[in-house]
């Protein structure tokens, strides 16, 4: 499993290839991929086909409509529908990623928009209906009252409703870094799997298990062509990659699945 592929490069012209190139490179930094459009190859930070490939034998997204919270441009959506997913409603406040989403869904969703982003929020995303499977991945760290995104989240569930949390964990948490983790500034509290557990359980979600315990690595997230900035490699400390330059611990997921009771 690798780049979400939008269309085949038989029939595109040289120059063709090189205006499309410049205008996708023009929505730098890549966040989330990969992606193949008419053979360019979109090099995103995150080899999020990795992530995916740990979830998605633990979901099964057959004829579901889908809530991905914090979605980025879009990537995961269409891996969902890869998978059986009805539709996919994914939303994130960057104005940005749903451009990159509009882009690549030019190519990929064509028939119908099944999978969509918009540029909202949690918050100010209404309660208008309910979902068969919610995904919140890399936000709950992020959020500067973690239960109460966890109890959002239950208001677009109904009774059956699987939730898929994605967070950075700890061993023993929570940690509460005084300014920064791994140079990221809005890292609020990194909890570990039995706290976010019992966040689960106050919000009405039952069943909790943990499907996946992975290090990030340098390999799954880093600088590219695409996203030429700063990545882990500069957030890690030069002398022992098991800590952070702050003097953390390194990264590390963990991928929680859970039922709405």
């Amino acid at each position: 499993m690798g780049a979400v592929v939008g269309a085949d490069a038989a029939g595109v012209t040289t120059a063709e290839r090189k205006r499309l190139e410049a205008g996708l490179r023009g929505l730098w930094p890549w966040r989330k991929g990969p992606f193949d459009l008419f053979g360019i190859a979109i090099d995103s930070e995150w080899r999020s086909d990795l992530k995916w490939s740990r979830i998605r034998p633990h979901v099964d997204l057959g004829g579901c409509r889908v809530l991905d919270v914090g979605s980025g441009n879009g990537y995961y959506g269409w891996r969902m529908l890869e998978a059986g997913a009805k539709a996919v409603v994914g939303i994130d406040p960057s104005l940005l990623y749903a451009l990159q989403h509009a882009a690549i869904g030019y190519y990929v969703d064509r028939g119908g928009a099944r999978n969509t982003v918009l540029p909202v929020g949690l918050g100010d995303f209404p309660v208008a209906g309910k979902f068969d499977v919610v995904f919140s991945m890399g936000v709950v760290y992020h959020r500067r009252d973690p239960l109460a995104h966890v109890q959002s989240l239950a208001s677009h569930a109904h009774n059956g409703t699987v939730l898929v949390v994605e967070s950075l964990v700890v061993d023993h948490g929570p940690l509460k870094p005084r300014a920064r983790y791994a140079r990221m500034r809005n890292v609020w509290t990194v909890p570990d799997v039995a706290m976010i557990c019992g966040w689960l359980a106050d919000a009405g979600f039952g069943d909790a298990r943990v499907v996946d315990v992975s290090t990030t690595t340098t390999g799954e997230q880093r600088t590219t062509a695409w996203m030429p900035y700063e990545s882990l490699a500069s957030a890690l400390d030069p002398k022992d990659s098991k800590l952070t330059v702050e003097g953390y611990p390194a990264p590390k997921r963990a991928v929680i699945i859970a039922r709405r009771n």
